[in-house]
């Protein structure tokens, strides 16, 4: 895919921005949608939701700007 500065623009039906240390959630671009916040569990169901077919290992198809499959930590009763 084309690297592009701009996430909307890079062509890539996922977009998964950086991790934020204060956050658990990672904000996730779904082409044609917009950004979402999401957590480590609504990742794969959300993304199915929106593209059925996707392949989630496929670089092609989802990307992440840095560490991939990894989600900021968090503990339940945290804020």
């Amino acid at each position: 895919m084309e690297n592009a500065t701009d996430p909307d623009d890079s062509g890539y039906p996922v977009f998964v921005e950086s991790i934020e240390a204060d956050s658990r959630y990672r904000l996730v671009r779904l082409r044609g949608l917009g950004c979402e916040p999401l957590e480590r569990e609504e990742f794969e169901p959300r993304v199915r939701q929106v593209f059925p077919d996707i392949d989630l290992e496929d670089p092609a198809q989802v990307h992440w700007e840095d560490r991939p499959g990894q989600w900021p930590p968090w503990h339940p009763g945290e804020a």
